[in-house]
């Protein structure tokens, strides 16, 4: 099949191939004997073939985890429970991209809708009070814009920020922006920045009030940071290396002088080169690229490798994660890299479906409980929810 993957308001095509077999529940497997991740069992609120694929998780205990995307998926400390989204069909359409979740009864998820469809495709904002999901109002658009939510992060229930992009109408022609959106504990309010034509947001992650990053791309061809200082959101430069398809899809700050963001390129435009992991790390002062492994090696050119999101549970203990190709194009698989404080090395990872021929698991999000459990999770077979966990080590 081919796998969309939606990039603020383009849509990347991805060559990929998923089991056609109905999964009521990820099937549950052990890690290889060197891995520290197990395969935690999630149900699918969707039969095949339809959508259950999840693309953030938050948490604000280890007996209250929200996984969201296609569906929505609760652990309560013992068992993972389906969920609705309102608006959220499990068809390709709608989504919901971030989530943060601050008590039992007060979390919140951002996304998009009416992707690919015949109206115009809008942000969606939704708030679960401990008893059920609704639909939360955000800010106010022009009818024919066009927003899109891809990251949400919260300081405190009072200071959340979400981030994306936008299509909107200006003298009569249509541009797109990067688009933020902060909540007080009242409302959303909407900062476009109209300054950075064709740039997008993909990630955020906020240390404090005075401390929130962005990252994304501009026109999928260079890396893209934007920082909020407590006034204003500002553009600091990044490096991207080759010269094709580069993005930054997630970032975690750890301190004024320590934030890391992932992402992928490609090292030549117009040529059939794969995707290389690009991992950055901010001192401070700058951001800089800092080696990272790939599997098949660096000077592959057949396999392609992309991280999609990272998480800290300390400055010497960064995980990213994503996927690769390696074993074929009808093989993608889990990618799971670990920063111990000076270097980065791939840490194996487990498959949720170790029988099948046909495989597409790919680890879209990522958070750490306080005690240093991790829990990553994405897409099973191309269709249904995946969860891996690894507890404290």
């Amino acid at each position: 099949m081919t796998k969309l993957i939606k990039v603020g308001l383009f849509v990347l095509a991805l060559s990929a191939a998923s089991s056609l077999q109905q999964l009521s529940h990820a099937q549950v497997a052990e890690a290889p004997a060197s891995s520290i991740f197990k395969v935690v069992q999630t149900p699918n609120i969707r039969r095949f073939p339809f959508h259950s694929d999840l693309d953030a998780v938050a948490a604000s205990s280890a007996k209250d985890i929200w996984a969201v995307g296609q569906s929505g998926v609760h652990f309560d400390g013992q068992k993972w429970t389906a969920f609705a989204l309102p608006h959220i069909a499990g068809d390709l359409t709608s989504r919901l991209t971030g989530v943060a979740d601050l008590a039992p009864d007060n979390v919140w998820g951002v996304g998009v809708i009416n992707i690919n469809s015949q109206q115009n495709p809008n942000q969606i904002i939704e708030h679960f009070d401990g008893t059920k999901w609704r639909v939360s109002p955000g800010p106010s658009f022009q009818p024919t814009d066009q927003p899109s939510l891809d990251g949400l992060t919260a300081i405190s229930a009072t200071d959340m920020w979400a981030s994306g992009s936008i299509l909107t109408t200006i003298n009569g022609f249509q541009m797109a922006f990067p688009l933020f959106e902060h909540f007080d504990g009242t409302s959303w309010t909407a900062t476009i920045d109209e300054s950075n034509l064709d740039s997008f947001m993909l990630g955020i992650s906020a240390r404090a009030t005075n401390d929130v990053w962005a990252v994304g791309t501009i026109a999928l061809g260079a890396t893209f940071i934007e920082h909020f200082d407590g006034t204003a959101w500002k553009v600091v430069p990044s490096p991207s290396p080759g010269n094709g398809l580069t993005t930054l899809f997630g970032v975690t700050a750890l301190a004024p002088n320590d934030a890391w963001a992932v992402g992928f390129f490609v090292e030549a435009v117009n040529q059939d080169r794969p995707e290389k992991t690009l991992i950055e790390h901010w001192d401070g002062t700058s951001w800089i690229v800092v080696p990272s492994p790939n599997v098949g090696g660096p000077n592959s050119t057949t396999i392609s490798n992309q991280l999609r999101g990272v998480i800290a549970v300390s400055a010497n203990d960064v995980w990213a994660f994503g996927d690769t190709d390696a074993f074929g194009p009808s093989k993608i698989t889990n990618l799971v890299l670990h920063w111990n404080g000076k270097r980065w090395a791939i840490v194996p990872s487990p498959d949720p479906n170790p029988r099948h021929t046909l495989i597409d698991d790919v680890i879209s999000g990522g958070t750490v409980i306080p005690d240093g459990n991790l829990w990553l999770v994405g897409a099973a077979d191309g269709f249904g929810t995946m969860v891996l966990n690894a507890t404290k080590q």
